[in-house]
């Protein structure tokens, strides 16, 4: 197809990417286990040119971007890609693999992408692309999409919503944008020291999470986590470190030890330390009393015009200088990690080898084209900078930078080798003599300093001092790695490796076991019956829930905490033993789960609610979704399932570890996997008929054992609350398979009530008044069904049922339907209830509308419809409208008020009070 071809087809529809969601995928996912960006772009008319039907367009981008031509794609071999578009791929498909090269070129390895089409939105796609910093992958996403359009025949371009990516300065221009996305992603680097840390803990599979833009960064989890910023540890003391900082102490600290260190003195004028120059006899060396990175340090002075100069010098970093003698030698930085020398490094100072030719300005910008050279610590090495400390350090020499030195003639640039000054490192670590091993090993304890660098200056490290002359000139704390790890010759030491050893000893990987559970219904009780089982086990037990975050059962946070923040907060909590996470569908969807892995991952059914929100429209659909909490459970760990759920038991072919499932389901009748995977020796709980009643038996290696009658659980109101009885399985499966002691289980259960203490808004019942109220947040026709038969079997001994039922306003118009269906099949008396903040889009009174309605169709009399309002006014009605021996359920939100209301209610008596003598205002409700 031709340019005008294409112009005159595309003229005929509008013509622009619309960016319709932008996210971070920081976890499993319900698109894969890894960590991605996904950006959904709609195509619009652009879903009728694929690549091959734009002409130039391959060559183009492949021209910017040389790289593509060695993504494999589909293909799997170099070329792939290329390939796809030459055969026609669409557009979404071209700004993953664009993304995912402009982090390649950023120094970032990723490859893994993947774009798929929105089901049911034909030109709607979901671009996902791997990153390793998230900043950087979203600015990658952005400037993928701009270049895609850039790239485009000018009238098919018009992106739109970039903004919801990321922010980026000016109109498109590829050279510039590709600018500022190496200026942010330099910005977020971390450093050497810190990176090979990182690196390393990945290597163990110990969790690291990036606590700010800088270098703090935690590794591992609850109890076991240390963090760290660069070489300094949580082991590293704060007054080593000030000791570190203070070099006048520390030399005398070391020379009290017997360890030999270089005279000196602390001066504060030019006139002191020209006079301290002639007393401690030249050449000496001036320092800053706290100063690193070798910034303002002077040595080989000879004169007191030197010594005024370098005492000038160090005092542009303190207001104090040390005057010291000077050791003859090369300068050795020795590194001490847990009282052991694990690397040492000769340091060269920043120089340059004459040619015959070229001056020495000319040899240091040659020099700094090597292209490990660069700005700061992150490079392997640093960029030369000519300065006045350069000229001056020239001229002692009788050099200026227009100097063309001899062929082979070796010019120092800087009387010290630090590599922040573009000195370089040679690895002498086989070389040390035991003697000058030991003396940097005390130095380092004498401080007290878990990571320590030695500054070691004399003739030949493989010599003892004692025989050469020379000996420390500094301990510094928080040493940097870089010289080692990448040293200009000589083999590089895994420097952190030692580090890890010390913070995580016997190769531990520093995690907490992680109890994941997610399901419809069901989740919060769960979660609690388990968090007391854990407690009772011993643990200091971390919980996220509906109702809050909890720490050994006190809250530390309130609101709905079921989705990945509140769950990072329960990881971060220092003395957490064990994590017991609530992991709802809403954070799942929108940015994964907070953990790469759980030791134990529970699904208990799958319900169809919150359908039609974020794509998700069937309960298939949904099932994915649940499912990303099984497939994250680790190798060795446990997947619970619902055998009586097809759509979560079928979840075992996906599902990470060991399958245990839990059933309500007699013997007889259960279906033929279970019955194969108990016969195999397969680990289940199951609810099982005895002659007393009911039992809990744990099936495991072909063997039965009795755990416990289900009528000792107070919480499963002797097996009436048939959920409660399902809920209870999942937490004895999932203790179980955390090797709880059946004992301790059985009498942690035994003890858990449905009390607001032990699980508030869970079947909390108060009998005061003269009547029973319970209290849940029965929230969707599938729970309110499972409450409905436990209210079916309390009827017996009450006058009437009053219940109050809502749904939020995101439910599907026949969800809300049958929720007012089903709650007609329930009570004798309903109020509906409708709050400002469950509207969520609904026009005022549509939801108590669609409500009454449902429960109408269902052959409910108007006249059992007693009120429609807002949830404190509905309480305060259902609570008027009870009278002696009824039973009051209330299905609600904000539990704690409505339970505080319901213990404090004071109304009239209600065995003097009629319903006619209710004050009750009804809401029209359209």
């Amino acid at each position: 197809m031709s340019g005008n071809e294409i112009h005159q087809d595309a003229s005929r529809f509008r013509t622009s990417i619309r960016v319709v969601d932008a996210r971070v995928f920081r976890g499993p996912h319900l698109y894969s286990m890894s960590p991605m960006v996904r950006i959904q772009i709609d195509l619009g008319a652009l879903e009728a040119f694929p690549t091959d039907k734009l002409p130039g367009f391959t060559e183009d981008i492949v021209r910017l971007l040389p790289g593509l031509a060695a993504h494999g794609c589909s293909y799997g071999v170099a070329g792939g890609f290329v390939r796809r578009m030459q055969e026609g791929t669409w557009l979404g498909h071209v700004v993953e693999h664009v993304a995912l090269e402009l982090q390649n070129m950023l120094g970032h390895r990723v490859t893994r992408g993947k774009t798929r089409s929105v089901k049911g939105s034909p030109g709607t796609y979901n671009v996902m692309f791997a990153y390793n910093d998230e900043v950087v992958g979203l600015l990658a996403g952005r400037v993928a999409l701009e270049l895609v359009d850039g790239l485009l025949p000018a009238n098919l371009h018009g992106l739109e919503g970039l903004d919801e990516i990321a922010e980026m300065d000016g109109p498109f221009d590829f050279a510039v944008r590709l600018q500022q996305l190496k200026a942010r992603a330099a910005e977020r680097v971390l450093g050497p020291t810190t990176a090979s840390l990182v690196r390393e803990a990945g290597r163990r599979g110990i969790p690291a999470a990036r606590l700010d833009d800088s270098s703090l960064v935690l590794l591992g989890q609850g109890k076991h986590q240390k963090r760290i910023r660069a070489s300094c540890t949580d082991l590293t003391s704060e007054i080593a470190t000030e000791i570190a900082s203070d070099k006048d102490l520390t030399k005398f600290l070391l020379q009290q030890a017997g360890l030999t260190v270089p005279s000196g003195e602390l001066v504060r004028s030019a006139q002191d330390a020209v006079a301290a120059a002639a007393r401690l006899g030249y050449p000496v060396v001036t320092k800053p009393l706290d100063g690193n990175h070798g910034n303002g340090v002077n040595i080989g002075l000879a004169t007191e015009d030197e010594v005024r100069w370098g005492f000038e010098k160090a005092r542009e970093h303190s207001r104090s200088v040390i005057v010291e003698q000077h050791f003859v030698g090369s300068d050795h930085r020795i590194l001490v990690i847990g009282g052991k020398v694990v690397a040492l490094a000769e340091r060269v100072p920043a120089h340059v080898v004459g040619d015959g030719r070229s001056s020495v300005a000319e040899l240091v910008e040659e020099t700094n084209h090597d292209p490990r050279r660069g700005e700061g610590h992150s490079s392997v090495l640093t960029r030369i900078d000519i300065d006045e400390c350069v000229e001056h350090f020239l001229s002692k020499s009788q050099l200026t930078v227009s100097s063309v030195p001899a062929p082979g003639q070796m010019v120092l640039l800087r009387p010290t080798a630090n590599l922040s000054t573009g000195g370089t490192a040679i690895d002498r670590t086989d070389e040390i003599h035991p003697e000058n091993a030991l003396i940097a090993r005390r130095a380092a304890q004498i401080v007290g300093l878990d990571i320590a660098g030695i500054d070691f200056v004399c003739p030949d490290i493989s010599r003892p001092v004692s025989e050469t002359g020379g000996g420390i000139i500094e301990v510094n704390a928080g040493p940097g790695f870089r010289m080692h790890l990448e040293p200009s010759s000589g083999r590089a030491r895994n420097v952190a490796r030692p580090v890890l050893d010390l913070l995580f000893r016997g190769g531990k990987d520093g995690r907490i076991p992680i109890f994941a559970i997610t399901g419809t219904n069901g989740k919060s009780t769960t979660a609690r019956m388990l968090s007391h089982i854990l407690q009772a086990n011993g643990a200091t037990v971390g919980l996220t829930s509906t109702t809050g975050v909890y720490l050994n059962g006190e809250r530390i946070m309130t609101g709905d905490c079921s989705g990945p923040q509140s769950a990072r907060i329960v990881l971060r909590e220092p003395g957490v033993d064990v994590a017991v996470l609530e992991c709802a569908r809403g954070g799942i969807l929108r940015e994964g789960l907070a953990f790469d892995a759980c030791d134990i991952g529970a699904v208990l059914n799958v319900h169809g609610d919150h359908l039609g929100l974020r794509g998700i429209d069937t309960i298939d659909d949904l099932a994915e979704v649940k499912s990303v909490v099984v497939e994250s459970v680790r190798r060795g760990g446990w997947s619970i399932l619902n055998a009586d759920d097809i759509h979560t038991s079928a979840m075992s072919r996906e599902a990470g570890g060991r399958i245990c499932y839990f059933s309500l389901l007699n013997r007889s009748d259960w279906p033929d996997f279970l019955c194969s995977h108990v016969a195999e020796g397969g680990r289940a709980v199951t609810r099982e008929r005895s002659r007393d009643g009911w039992d809990i038996v744990i099936h495991e290696d072909g063997e039965s054992m009795f755990l416990m009658d289900v009528d000792e659980i107070p919480a499963t109101f002797e097996g009436a609350a048939e959920f409660n009885v399902a809920n209870s399985l999942a937490a004895v499966a999932m203790a179980h398979c955390h090797d709880i002691p059946a004992a301790t289980i059985r009498a942690a259960l035994a003890e858990f009530t449905t009390s607001f203490e032990h699980s508030p808004g869970r079947l909390n019942v108060f009998d005061g008044h003269g009547f029973r109220t319970i209290v849940d947040y029965a929230h969707n026709p599938e729970g309110l069904k499972a409450l409905g038969k436990l209210v079916s079997h309390m009827k017996r001994g009450y006058q009437r049922t009053i219940g109050l039922v809502a749904i939020p306003g995101d439910r599907r118009d026949c969800d809300i339907r049958e929720m007012g269906a089903v709650a007609s099949r329930i009570f004798d008396v309903i109020v509906f209830k409708e709050d400002e903040h469950e509207l969520r889009g609904r026009a005022p009174g549509t939801i108590a509308g669609l409500l009454r309605e449902g429960a109408l169709n269902a052959g409910c009399a108007p006249g059992r419809i007693q009120a429609v309002c807002p949830e404190k006014e509905a309480v305060d009605v259902c609570l008027q409208l009870a009278r002696e021996k009824d039973l009051v359920v209330l299905t609600v939100d904000d539990v704690e008020a409505v339970w505080s209301h319901v213990t404090g209610f004071e109304g009239a008596a209600p065995s003097r009070r009629g319903p006619d003598q209710t004050r009750v205002r009804h809401l029209r409700t359209g």
